[in-house]
């Protein structure tokens, strides 16, 4: 087996952060991209349609992190394989996930197009911006079988040790939404429907550059068109991780949407505040989602080559970078939060309302890193049930009732409403801590049992 992604051997710093660095990339630009269409949108046309990207781009971005997390089982199963040098496996595993993702995409979508109307009508869409939404959404549906694609290509190079080459994928995808932006939206005026037919056409290119690129390189295994069949067993393994984490990500992702609903309660200004919150406080998150990714694939890689001690050094440095990285983040926005808000707004009330909320809502950078980084860690050693138990026990007890509760006893500021994010953390990242020690201190008792004998 091809040894140069190897992440069992050398230094385990080192392999984290080449690992995270391109990952980081890539959030980076499909965060980026993802936001060009609502800006070149706003150049060319109204509200309405802006709306309806807006609304739209909310929706299509809950069903990615979802297919993601079903992905990861793909990318932890193949990591393991690579780490025991079992080749066999490893190609099994790439020709189950692409047989399952196929049928997966093409249901997936169907369903997807059936429900349009119904999806418009629970995002509360306005009157003026439902036909935008609904054609916006069906364009990018139609396209659903592309970003499975994307991400199931990436999860395989990742699962193999290489995130460089994602990055790649994202960044072909990102020049051609963009270029294509400005034809579909400002050429051609095609409002919502450009900028989802700008989106699809970017994926699609980036697909047909990654199977390009999945056929040239060295994997460091062979996969046969035998191995591309739909073998039971393998499936379970990875849905046994990816669909916790895929749950979990979809249900965040809800939390988001319920506490937009609290704040559009609030009026216009709360509203705007909070949204242009998310927006930075995502941006923010990219550092500790990109460590989340590289703790998985090493924890993966060195469970299955039996080296548990450099997959709980990957943790202990994740741990080091992103706390130290959220604790400058929350500093930083207790000083000086206008400089970051003010970029988004030029309305003092609603630069105001943001700000009291950064201050708040930063502490989140820092309590986040905690559970992101454990996260990664029981992904990697196919536990992902515990990231599903403690996010879903953060959001039902913490952050969805913290933030009404403090919309209705603190109508006059965002600022107590910005703590339920970081305490719904904290919650998650103590979860996190007893559940790692517990397992700890049973895997020392098995090894001091199995001394004895």
């Amino acid at each position: 087996m091809n040894d140069k992604n190897n992440l069992t051997t050398g230094s385990v710093w080192e392999n984290l952060v080449m690992f995270a660095l391109p990952y980081l990339l890539a959030c980076f630009m499909q965060t980026f991209y993802g936001m060009a269409d609502l800006f070149v949108v706003g150049m060319y046309h109204g509200s309405a349609t802006t709306t309806a990207v807006a609304i739209g781009s909310q929706v299509m971005h809950m069903l990615t992190v979802i297919i993601v997390g079903f992905a990861m089982g793909a990318t932890v199963r193949i990591a393991r394989c690579v780490g025991a040098k079992d080749e066999e496996s490893a190609a099994r595993t790439v020709g189950a996930a692409v047989s399952f993702f196929i049928l997966f995409s093409l249901a997936f979508t169907i369903i997807l197009l059936l429900l349009t109307s119904g999806i418009t009508s629970v995002m509360l869409t306005p009157e003026e911006a439902v036909r935008e939404t609904k054609i916006y959404l069906a364009v990018c549906f139609a396209g659903v079988p592309f970003i499975t694609a994307y991400n199931v290509i990436s999860s395989i190079f990742r699962g193999a040790g290489d995130s460089r080459r994602p990055m790649y994928f994202v960044a072909v995808a990102c020049v051609v939404n963009i270029a294509l932006d400005f034809v579909f939206i400002g050429g051609m005026r095609l409002g919502a429907a450009g900028a989802a037919l700008g989106t699809v056409c970017g994926q699609a290119v980036s697909v047909m550059f990654a199977l390009g690129m999945l056929r040239k390189c060295d994997l460091g295994f062979r996969v046969t068109r035998q191995d591309i069949r739909a073998d039971r067993e393998v499936i379970s393994q990875m849905l046994k991780v990816g669909t916790p984490i895929a749950c979990q990500d979809g249900l965040i992702q809800v939390a988001f949407i319920v506490i937009t609903v609290i704040a559009n309660s609030r009026g216009l200004i709360a509203s705007a505040a909070v949204g242009i919150v998310e927006k930075l406080i995502g941006f923010m998150f990219l550092v500790p989602s990109a460590f989340l990714s590289a703790i998985s694939a090493i924890t993966a890689q060195n469970m299955g080559a039996d080296r548990a001690d450099r997959a709980r050094a990957s943790l202990r440095y994740g741990l080091v970078i992103t706390v130290c990285w959220g604790m400058v983040c929350a500093v930083y926005n207790q000083f000086l939060p206008q400089t970051l808000v003010g970029l988004f707004t030029k309305d003092t009330a609603v630069a105001a309302a943001g700000c009291a909320y950064m201050k708040s809502y930063a502490f989140d950078t820092v309590f986040a890193a905690v559970h992101f980084c454990f996260s990664g860690y029981f992904c990697g050693d196919q536990k992902a049930g515990i990231s599903f138990i403690h996010n879903i026990t953060a959001i039902l007890l913490v952050r969805i009732p913290g933030a009404y509760l403090a919309s209705v006893y603190f109508p006059d500021s965002l600022y107590p409403m910005g703590w339920a994010a970081p305490l719904g953390s904290l919650l998650s990242g103590l979860i996190c801590i007893g559940f790692y020690l517990y397992c700890r201190q049973h895997e020392q008792a098995g090894q001091r049992g199995v001394s004895r004998g």
